[in-house]
């Protein structure tokens, strides 16, 4: 049983609150939208540090992380991608490798909104934690922490928090 972190489109900025929300996590996954290498430093100090690059990273993030991260955990397998839609509306290059791959868990960032759901076409779960940074237009600062066990992912609690107040 491993329990996860998981954030999205810090561009450069992390919440002290987030970096509490995350203590005690065995992993902290991260899709994309990194900002800084800083931001991946300061992830590291609390757990094992898995992402993806996003569209606004430059290239040292491009160096230190992938487009696409496809691994496994536990017993179930994970596709991770900064720009990848959500079930129904899936960008044509996640999806092809959502087909290909077939994953128990898709997770992609971007949207800045939070979204938790069923793929059931594809026998998966989709995750986008949302937007955890300050620039963009969501009203909240948000990310997710779950438990993977086996194939199944529980206890998943929510972080949110208006992005004024933070």
């Amino acid at each position: 049983m491993k329990t996860i972190g998981l954030l999205s489109d810090t561009h450069r900025f992390l919440p002290d609150e987030i970096i509490q929300f995350f203590s005690g996590v065995d992993e902290i996954w991260h899709a994309g939208d990194v900002g800084s290498t800083e931001v991946i430093e300061r992830l590291s100090a609390i757990a094992f540090v898995r992402g993806v690059y996003g569209n606004i990273d430059d290239h040292k993030m491009r160096a230190i992380l992938p487009e696409d991260n496809i691994f496994d955990i536990e017993d179930a397998k994970i596709y991770m991608t900064h720009i990848g839609g959500y079930p129904g509306k899936y960008e044509k290059r996640a999806y092809e490798i959502v087909k290909r791959e077939k994953p128990d868990l898709f997770i992609s960032g971007h949207s800045h909104i939070l979204k938790v759901m069923h793929d059931d076409k594809n026998n998966l779960l989709h995750m986008n934690p949302g937007a955890a940074g300050k620039i963009g237009l969501h009203k909240y600062v948000t990310a997710l922490k779950f438990t993977v066990s086996g194939n199944r992912f529980t206890d998943l609690q929510v972080f949110e928090k208006e992005r004024r107040k933070i």
